[in-house]
C-alpha cells in the first residue's frame, strides 16, 4: 500500500532535501511550496501517514495548518513534524500546542529526520 508523506516548505532546497529523505525511507513525498498547496494536498484524497511542515510559510503558516488538521476528522490522525530555522521557545511551544508531535530545528541532520519519521510511522 502506498504511504504518502506531506512535505511543506517554501525553501526549494529544503523541500528537495526532505523529499529525498522521505522517499529514501520508502514513502511517496507529496510536496507543497506553501500552506495553501499543503492544504490542497491534504484534500486530494491521498492516504497521508505523516506530515513534515515548515513553521514559516506563505498564505497559511505551519501552525495554522496543524490547527486545521487537528480540527478535521480526516486529518487529525496524521502525525506532524514541524521544522523551522527560527530559534524560539515560543514557536516550539506554539507548534506543539497546535498539535505537532515533534519539532526539528533547522539545520537538522538526515539521521535526525529519519529517526523522527521512523518513530512516528511504523512501517
Amino acid at each position: 500500500m502506498e504511504q504518502f508523506v506531506l512535505v511543506a516548505d517554501d525553501d526549494p532546497a529544503m523541500l528537495k532535501l526532505v523529499s529525498t529523505i522521505v522517499e529514501a525511507e520508502g514513502f511517496i513525498a507529496a510536496t507543497a511550496n506553501n500552506g495553501k498547496e499543503a492544504y490542497s494536498a491534504l484534500k486530494s484524497g491521498a492516504e497521508f501517514v505523516l506530515a513534515v511542515v515548515d513553521v514559516m510559510m506563505p498564505y497559511i503558516e505551519g501552525t495554522e495548518l496543524v490547527k486545521f488538521m487537528q480540527a478535521d476528522e480526516r486529518f487529525k490522525h496524521i502525525p506532524v513534524i514541524m521544522m523551522t530555522g527560527e530559534r524560539s521557545a515560543k514557536l516550539t511551544g506554539e507548534a506543539l500546542a497546535a498539535g505537532a508531535i515533534a519539532f526539528l530545528p533547522k539545520p537538522f541532520t538526515n539521521a535526525q529526520l529519519r529517526t523522527t519519521m521512523r518513530t512516528l510511522v511504523q512501517k
